[in-house]
């Protein structure tokens, strides 16, 4: 045994006179001599990726060996990270601000004409200035119905829109009547109910819903009701279209079919017009029901339209002339007789 206590060494012959020159000793001094205690974790094993250490003499530069790790973002001059909002353009701005100009001064009309120094202007239906018929009502949906019932007014207005439109499309079907099998009483039939029903269903059953969600009017909600009622059941018999009434329902059409090409062709031509109907009838039917729903829930009630009836009644210029007239005569009769 020499003086340091070793004997000898069964696995090597290592240099006991040296105890550092160990192989292990000496990659442990040179790994020690490039990387810091503090970045030494002896719990982490396999959460963090893989280290790649290049040794150089002035710093250990760390490389992860991930690819997964997002490049980071540009930074602007200011040192902050250019945002990610959508940027708003000019044009954009400028449509906002007419929109916006737009609704004020209609609020500033609308103010003035609630006070009584400006006239209200009508504008539908919206005919040219020099046209020989002038506008007859005042309608503007975003202004004068409430938000929540402007898009199911709108609905109705298009419903109109899409019958007068079916009605002139019944024209059309009236005219190759004629020209397929002479018949001329379908043609002046279609053009006469055109001419009537196209104002009168405005003026009869949507002027009454518009007055209604703008007023809160449970007197207009009631003509609304009784109108559109009959107009739904009307609609129903244009839809199926019995003969020598004027309208190309299902059974105009299919009477039209026959084994030539043309026969079919008008056939199918007149069907299109029958669904047309049979669409309208459809929408009107869901319609009915969904105002009908809302009315209900605003406690509306018939002796509150009796009531509101009543007073509109009275409150007009023509009945409070008409009445003072009446009046005034029975009046004059009761002191002419008193004096004989």
């Amino acid at each position: 045994m020499s003086g340091n206590g070793f004997d000898e060494n069964p696995f090597g012959e290592p240099n006991l006179d040296n105890p550092f020159a160990d192989p292990a000793i000496q990659q442990a001094t040179r790994m020690s001599t490039n990387v810091s205690l503090e970045d030494y974790n002896p719990f982490e094993e396999q959460a963090k990726p893989q280290l790649q250490i290049n040794s150089t003499n002035t710093a250990a530069v760390v490389q992860p060996l991930s690819q997964n790790i997002p490049a980071p973002q540009p930074r602007l001059a200011s040192g902050t990270t250019p945002s990610t909002s959508i940027q708003i353009t000019s044009e954009e701005l400028q449509r906002r601000q007419e929109e916006l100009d737009r609704k004020a001064a209609e609020l500033d009309r609308r103010e003035q004409q609630l006070q009584g120094n400006v006239p209200q202007l009508n504008n539908w239906p919206p005919l040219p200035d020099n046209f020989c018929v002038k506008a007859c009502f005042y309608q503007d949906i975003e202004v004068e119905i409430p938000p929540e019932f402007q898009k199911l007014v709108k609905h109705l207005y298009y419903i109109w829109i899409f019958y007068t439109m079916t009605l002139v499309a019944n024209i059309l079907g009236g005219l190759i009547l004629l020209f397929h099998a002479g018949l001329l009483s379908n043609l002046f039939l279609a053009i006469f109910y055109t001419l009537l029903f196209t104002p009168a269903s405005y003026v009869c059953w949507f002027r009454p819903a518009y007055k209604a969600f703008r007023n809160d009017s449970s007197f207009n909600f009631m003509v609304f009701f009784f109108v559109y009622f009959f107009q739904t059941v009307y609609t129903v018999i244009q839809a199926i279209g019995f003969k020598d009434l004027g309208y190309c329902g299902f059974i105009t059409a299919i009477s039209q079919f026959d084994s030539s090409a043309w026969g079919i062709v008008v056939g199918l031509l007149l069907l299109i017009i029958a669904f047309c109907f049979a669409i309208t009838a459809g929408a009107n039917v869901l319609m009915i029901m969904k105002i009908h729903s809302i009315y209900r829930s605003t406690g509306a009630s018939m002796d509150k339209a009796k009531a509101e009836f009543t007073t509109e009644f009275l409150r007009n210029q023509h009945v409070q002339e008409a009445t003072s007239s009446v009046v005034s005569s029975a009046v004059n009769s009761q002191f002419n007789n008193s004096r004989y």
